[in-house]
């Protein structure tokens, strides 16, 4: 967790950032006269507008954090007027996790935006409110997002000097062949379940389970990644129970060392989502401890029955994702690691325009979209990679594909520099090996054997970048080479099913 790359203190800075705009948005309700409950709800609102909404433009975030509210607040109407008729309560909530789910097909602000609906159903339920606390549970949502919302796009606004990347698009598709849509019908069977088995543990805490369910299925699009997030996930919560026992409990809910600690858990779990989702369960687990020993309620059994209920929404997953509509590692794996490796030829080929001396080409821009997809590419690997995988061969290979894709990473960031050297003179050899990785990477994803012609040689000039860029070059065709035998010579044997 602690030695996880942290370039810039961008996560360090994000994560003090999201301390001072909760409580920010805690004390303005504090301050406003509102409830304990609608003071949480306002925390709670403006932590999730700083977590989810990651737009790569900070015209587009504003955007987004602006539509929260008109997504958020019928949500939470609905789901306070049907607190006392479970069974249309249950009802409505699937549809919201079925909506929340299958608005990710519109990118990042879809998803923060289904979040943020799913989060305010689940915080009614998490509160007990009902509809007379609505209008302070409205105005703490409003003050949470406009407290957060001056924090991060006026007061510390960190995305106008580095704007957060894009993230990739998920595989397109129609119907059920689009992943947001089979994720949507997973996710909803998987809360029908969880619901159904938490409420015949608990009436009370049942949403417990459904909110597991949920969460384990962000950010994740295969059954291998499903099955790993539910592992982290209860880790991370047995973790946190034993914490919660040690710390929260003793406390009775004494208001200024617990609003420390909730700080101390914000902070933590925006530091660690990134490298740990563990430690990040750890640290939302510690911290709904610390809410109910505010709100008066907690005890040793409560967190034991959180512990239940988690377990009940992972075995829920689990039963979802293997028997409705699944979507193998393998499948999952194949895709990224193809849109990784076209990435790699795109990189290749603007490096090759700029060293010819097309000014237009911008190799730094493919770079950025490398790592991401890169990012991707690893998660989608990790559970072939874990140590509970039994299929040691599997997992070798697995390492091996991480390892080289890794390698082919590093050679073209070195090349986009070298390109970017304005005094870089054009040399044919820079253009033949370029078209020789392109050829690589057409092999790898195309399974072509044909190699491309290489133009004829001329009189090379000695340029001092030309020697290191064929050397990248050298190294980069080496990898993708030695890539060909764990993705390519072996057609019967996945990695994964």
């Amino acid at each position: 967790m602690f030695a996880f790359p942290d370039p810039g203190l961008l996560r360090l800075r994000v994560s003090v950032r999201a301390v001072i705009g909760v409580a920010a948005a805690v004390a303005c309700a504090e301050l406003s006269g509102l409830s304990l409950p609608a003071s949480i709800t306002g925390g709670l609102a403006a932590l999730l507008a700083l977590f989810t909404v990651g737009d790569p433009t900070v015209r587009r975030q504003a955007v987004t954090t602006a539509l929260l509210p008109v997504t958020g607040l019928p949500v939470l109407a609905l789901a306070t007027a049907l607190h006392g008729l479970p069974p249309l309560r249950d009802a409505a909530f699937l549809a919201v996790v079925f909506c929340g789910v299958y608005a990710r097909r519109w990118g990042p602000r879809g998803q923060a935006l289904g979040i943020f609906a799913f989060m305010m159903f689940f915080a009614t339920q998490f509160l007990h409110a009902v509809p007379a606390q609505l209008p302070a549970l409205f105005a703490a949502v409003l003050m949470g997002l406009a407290a957060s919302s001056a924090v991060r796009f006026g007061a510390w606004c960190i995305e106008r000097r580095t704007p957060p990347p894009a993230a990739p698009a998920p595989p397109g598709g129609r119907g059920l062949a689009r992943l947001t849509t089979r994720q949507a019908v997973q996710c909803t069977l998987a809360c029908g379940l969880a619901l159904a088995v938490g409420q015949s543990i608990s009436d009370e805490r049942w949403y417990w389970a459904v909110g597991t369910a949920w969460w384990i299925f962000v950010n994740t699009a295969s059954r291998g990644e499903t099955l790993v997030r539910g592992f982290r996930r209860v880790v991370g919560t047995v973790v946190g129970i034993v914490a919660g026992l040690l710390i929260a409990v003793p406390l009775h809910g004494a208001p200024a060392p617990t609003a420390v600690l909730v700080a101390v858990c914000v902070f933590g779990i925006f530091y660690t989502a990134a490298p740990s989702y563990s430690w990040m369960m750890f640290f939302v687990t510690v911290m709904a401890g610390l809410l109910y020993g505010l709100l008066g309620v907690l005890h040793p059994g409560l967190l034991t029955l959180r512990l239940q209920q988690t377990a009940v929404g992972a075995l829920a997953c689990v039963i979802a994702v293997a028997a409705v509509l699944p979507i193998t590692t393998h499948a999952a794996t194949n895709a990224w690691v193809q849109r990784t490796l076209l990435c790699v030829r795109h990189c290749t080929a603007e490096a090759a325009r700029r060293l010819a001396g097309d000014t237009t080409a911008d190799p730094a821009a493919r770079v950025a979209e490398l790592e991401l997809l890169l990012a991707r590419a690893r998660a989608s690997l990790a559970p072939l990679t874990h140590p509970l995988n039994p299929f040691r061969a599997r997992k070798a290979r697995a390492r091996q594909v991480i390892e080289l894709l890794d390698d082919c990473a590093h050679r073209v960031r070195a090349l986009a520099e070298l390109a970017a050297d304005r005094d870089a003179s054009h040399d044919t050899r820079l253009t033949a090996a370029c078209r020789r990785v392109e050829a690589a990477v057409e092999h790898l994803v195309a399974d072509a054997s044909e190699s491309l012609a290489e133009p004829p040689s001329a009189e090379p000039h000695h340029h001092p970048a030309t020697d290191r860029a064929l050397a990248h070059l050298h190294h980069l065709e080496t990898s993708l080479t030695r890539l060909a035998a764990p993705l390519g010579s072996h057609p019967r044997e996945p990695l994964a099913s």
